[in-house]
């Protein structure tokens, strides 16, 4: 039996290169390997519901289904679903929250960045990491595809699970993060020392190159791109803007460093960045392609989403009753007699 793995991304934002290389491009590799569970995680995205426009949402929920499909995870290998549409996940999240200290949820880095300056925080945002966890620990993951940045989630996803099976019996599965280190940390075109971001890139042109931007939108970006002090590329001293762009080459291309320093050392930048932008359109040009023709298939979309929930549900139904069970909140008899009647 394969292992299963599960992820998900928020449908807000302009998904980046960062993320098709950090984790997609690690899905469809891997899909023949394992049970793959794949999930547009559209609840996290109302964490901060004061710029939730229900419409907006809603496109992009179904842009998000269909970015999955054309990066190459398949429906018949992996099932792709909606958050939203398998409600385990929000049951789940509630009994987790039962049992997490406060004190981990202080610890979790990314609420201390998106809570910062804001005069109201709802408590969706400072419980957001369970519900992480109960997007994994629903599914008995084994193996989660991860950013090198998303490691305090699954150690908190695995702690959780430690307490409760600690308290109530052994209940979760373990899960252990995978993280490609190719392109696992794409720094912004516009600020190499800051991690690309979909939230920046979708309100600044040229912070990020997107999955599925226009060719003339991407090279625009890379000729843009922040560059070093020298007049050309010193691989090994190569400063924060240099060493992105030869990240995203070798990335792209899956050259050994070796290779990317035979070619570029000593190169002006200009060589660097054409070289580096042939790479990044070649690389995601069928993405934009497949992408493109999916947009105009919206029924097709629809029924990838409906197998992948009904598959999902059927599991993450049979593992809440697990827990419940270990809580001692299943009633068996009731529904027994329900049945009967």
């Amino acid at each position: 039996m394969k292992e299963r793995v599960f992820s998900g991304i928020q449908p807000t934002g302009k998904l980046h290169i960062g993320n098709y290389l950090g984790a997609m491009s690690t899905w469809v590799r891997e899909q023949d390997n394992y049970d793959g569970i794949y999930c547009v995680v559209d609840l996290h995205s109302l964490t901060v519901p004061e710029v939730v426009n229900p419409q907006e949402l809603n496109r992009k929920i179904w842009n998000m289904v269909a970015i999955f499909l054309a990066a190459g995870i398949d429906p018949k290998k992996s099932s792709i679903f909606i958050q939203s549409m398998v409600p385990e996940h929000s049951q789940l999240a509630w009994i987790l929250n039962c049992v997490t200290p406060t004190g981990w949820l202080n610890r979790m880095t990314q609420f201390k960045s998106k809570s910062e300056n804001k005069k109201v925080v709802g408590t969706g945002l400072y419980t957001y990491p369970t519900l992480m966890a109960a997007d994994i620990l629903l599914y008995d993951t084994a193996k989660v595809p991860v950013g090198e940045d998303q490691k305090q989630h699954i150690e908190i996803t695995r702690d959780i699970a430690v307490r409760f099976n600690e308290m109530f019996g052994n209940t979760f599965v373990l899960p252990e993060p995978i993280i490609n280190k190719a392109g696992a940390r794409i720094m912004g075109l516009d600020d190499p020392m800051q991690k690309m971001s979909k939230s920046v890139g979708e309100v600044k042109m040229y912070h990020s190159i997107g999955v599925v931007d226009e060719p003339d939108q991407i090279v625009r970006a890379i000729k843009r791109a922040q560059t070093d002090m020298g007049p050309v590329v010193k691989y090994d001293e190569a400063e924060a803007g240099v060493k992105n762009l030869l990240n995203i080459y070798q990335a792209t291309t899956r050259k050994s460093a070796q290779e990317t320093k035979e070619i570029f050392e000593g190169k002006g930048y200009g060589f660097l960045k054409k070289e580096v932008t042939d790479a990044v359109l070649e690389c995601l040009r069928p993405v934009r392609e497949r992408y493109a023709e999916l947009l105009n298939n919206k029924d097709y979309l629809r029924e990838v989403v409906s197998e992948g929930a009904a598959r999902a549900h059927e599991i993450a139904h049979k593992k809440l009753l697990r827990v419940h069970e270990a809580l001692g909140i299943n009633f068996p008899e009731i529904a027994n007699h329900s049945k009967a009647k």
